[in-house]
């Protein structure tokens, strides 16, 4: 009997002692990362609505959109991007079809974006085919 506890004894010694595998020390390092992200309680929404010309074609209509999609690869005080397209059945959308959401940490970040060149450039692709546009900052709260 104390052969066998002593063995048990020696076999737990040895299990704490190995290495953890790949796949834990993976888990263990991404729920490192995560506790280390620090979100914002809030954030500042750039909400932007357009409403195009009945003249663009939806090829036009589409380059818009990529343009816009492609803006927080090239300007990274945008923290977060999303955009649709109406669907509300009330029809209180005034000639707006398409909305997106930026998400900035601070003012200072959405004041860099205005005049940054890649927003710039795409109010050059945005323009010729807008017939109306509304945007409304807001910080959100809980």
């Amino acid at each position: 009997m104390k052969k066998l506890s002593y063995l048990l004894f020696l076999a737990l010694i040895w299990s704490c002692s190995q290495p953890k595998s790949a796949e834990v020390i993976e888990e263990t390092e991404t729920e490192t990362i995560q506790e280390e992200v620090i979100m914002p309680d809030s954030v500042l929404r750039h909400v932007v609505l357009f409403g195009f010309k009945e003249s663009s074609k939806p090829e036009e209509v589409q380059a818009v959109i990529d343009a816009f999609k492609a803006l927080p690869s090239q300007i990274s005080e945008i923290k977060g991007f999303e955009w649709g397209t109406n669907s509300s059945p009330e029809g209180l959308n005034q000639g707006l079809t398409h909305a997106f959401t930026l998400t900035f940490h601070s003012d200072a970040d959405r004041d860099a974006y205005l005049p940054h060149p890649a927003h710039k450039a795409f109010g050059g692709i945005v323009g010729p085919h807008l017939d109306k546009v509304t945007v409304v900052d807001y910080w959100t709260k809980p």
